[in-house]
C-alpha cells in the first residue's frame, strides 16, 4: 500500500437526497439545501470529517450560473459562497481541507453544443471567485466527460492561487462518453500545472480500478480516484440500494491503494464507506 494517501470524502448530492427524504423534503438541485436547509449541508461535512476524510468537498457541484437560474431564484454567487462557508465551519479547526467542488455544464462545447470557450470560461471563472472568496482551500473539477470542457474549466482554474484537482469520469472500456481516454488526459492537463488528476464516477471499484490503472507509469501527477458504489439495485418494493456495501465497496478499492495518492467515493457512497475505507488505511 503506498503510504501517505489523502482520504477524500464520499457522496455528497445521494447523501443529501436521503437526508432530505428522510425529512420529508422535497428532492431538488441539492445546492438549493445552502440556503433552504444548510443544516444538513453541515452535519454531512461534520459526518464525513468524523469518518476520517481529510479533504471535504463543498455543495457546489452544479451551481454554476446557468444551472441555479434555470432552477430558483438564488444569486449563483450566494450559493457557491454558502456552500463552501458551510462546509468550512462545520470542520474548523481539525485541519481538514475544503475543495470547492465544480462539476460540468449541462450544455456542450461546439462543435458538439453551442457553448463557446469563452462562455465556459466566464462561467467558471464566477464560481471559481466566489468560492475562493468564501475560503475554498482547493479546486475540484470532476465528473467531466469532455476533455475539452475540463481544459478550459482547468486552465481558468489555475488563475485563482490554490491546487486544482481535475476527474474524468471513464465508461468501462477505459473513454468518457466524449471518447477521451487517460493518456488524451494526461497530454491535455498536465502542461497546465495542475496538481492531480483522475477518475471518478460512472463506475464501480470493480470496473474502475482496471481504468485508473491506465495512468499508471504515464504522468508524475499525483493520482485520484473516487469510484461511485455501483449501478443502484433496485428492490421489488421499489427501493433502491448501493450495489456494494461500504465493505465490498472499501475491499474493491485496495488494489488501487498501491498507486493512487488521493482516494473516496462518489455516488451511492457515505460516511460509513469512507470509515472503511480509512480502516484499510490503519487509521
Amino acid at each position: 500500500m503506498k503510504q501517505n494517501i489523502t482520504l477524500m470524502d464520499g457522496a455528497i448530492g445521494t447523501t443529501l437526497w436521503a437526508k432530505a427524504e428522510a425529512h420529508g423534503w422535497k428532492k431538488e438541485p441539492v445546492w438549493i439545501y445552502n440556503l433552504a436547509h444548510p443544516e444538513i449541508v453541515s452535519e454531512i461535512a461534520r459526518e464525513y470529517a468524523d469518518a476520517g476524510s481529510q479533504i471535504i468537498l463543498s455543495n457546489t457541484f452544479g451551481a454554476n450560473r446557468p444551472s441555479v437560474e434555470r432552477s430558483s431564484q438564488y444569486d449563483p454567487c450566494e450559493v457557491v459562497a454558502e456552500g463552501v462557508r458551510l462546509a468550512k465551519e462545520a470542520v474548523a479547526g481539525r485541519g481538514i481541507r475544503v475543495a470547492l467542488d465544480c462539476g460540468p455544464l449541462s450544455e456542450l462545447m461546439e462543435p458538439y453544443g453551442d457553448l463557446e470557450e469563452n462562455e465556459v470560461t466566464a462561467i467558471y471563472a464566477e464560481m471559481f471567485k466566489a468560492g475562493v472568496d468564501a475560503g475554498a482551500d482547493l479546486i475540484f473539477l470532476e465528473t467531466f466527460i469532455d476533455l475539452a470542457m475540463l481544459r478550459v474549466a482547468a486552465e481558468e482554474a489555475k488563475k485563482y492561487g490554490v491546487p486544482v484537482f481535475c476527474s474524468l469520469s471513464f465508461e468501462r472500456l477505459g473513454k468518457t462518453m466524449m471518447g477521451n481516454s487517460p493518456e488524451d488526459m494526461i497530454e491535455e492537463l498536465e502542461p497546465l500545472g495542475v496538481d492531480a488528476i483522475g477518475m471518478n464516477c460512472s463506475l464501480g471499484p470493480d470496473l474502475a480500478v482496471p481504468v485508473m490503472k491506465k495512468f499508471m507509469g504515464k504522468t508524475s501527477l499525483p493520482l485520484l480516484f473516487k469510484p461511485n458504489a455501483g449501478m443502484p439495485v433496485l428492490a421489488a418494493d421499489g427501493t433502491e440500494s448501493a450495489a456494494f456495501s461500504a465493505k465490498a465497496f472499501a475491499d474493491g478499492i485496495l488494489p488501487a491503494l498501491d498507486f493512487v495518492d488521493y482516494v473516496g467515493g462518489c455516488c451511492g457512497s457515505a460516511p460509513s464507506y469512507i470509515r472503511e475505507l480509512a480502516g484499510r488505511l490503519g487509521r
